[in-house]
């Protein structure tokens, strides 16, 4: 009988050892509108998106991972959400010509949201910028440049 008892409360110790072993990942997202802005009959919008982190000290590699969507004036999604990963030190580019905005006449408004998907241990230091050129000759007409909220929410600037 005690070698029964002993048994079992071998293994319990094991199983213990074993839970708190393991560990946990956790994500979350976190989403950003940019400010609106109006794009021409002759222009395309960019958003630039960099991975600043370096991998953690224990060896995590850094990676940005989420969505990038332009809306107009009602909200809505024009066409559909881009997807990126943007590794250490790597620049992800999303772009979106006036003649795939869907705007009637010469000119229309609209936001870019940026949803960023963070993973607990996975370093990620994200900076966007976002321009309009003309779309023939590549000339720069708005230049926005904006840190995006790691740590606690939209419009955190610290």
């Amino acid at each position: 009988m005690a070698r029964k008892f002993s048994f079992f409360v071998g293994l319990g110790v094991l199983a213990s050892h074993a839970l708190f072993a393991q560990t946990t990942t956790t994500t979350s997202t976190v989403s950003q509108s940019l400010p609106p802005f109006g794009l021409g009959s002759t222009e395309t919008a960019r958003l630039d998106l960099t991975n600043l982190a370096s991998a953690s000290s224990s060896g995590t590699a850094a990676s940005c991972t989420g969505t990038v969507s332009f809306v107009n004036t009602a909200g809505a999604t024009i066409g559909t959400a881009t997807t990126f990963t943007v590794a250490s030190g790597v620049t992800s580019s999303v772009s979106l010509p006036f003649t795939s905005a869907g705007f009637s006449g010469s000119r229309g408004e609209l936001r870019a949201v940026i949803s960023a998907t963070r993973t607990s241990g996975v370093p990620c230091q994200l900076r966007v910028s976002l321009q309009t050129f003309e779309t023939s000759s590549g000339a720069t007409h708005l230049y926005v440049a904006d840190e995006f909220a790691q740590n606690s929410g939209p419009g955190d600037r610290r």
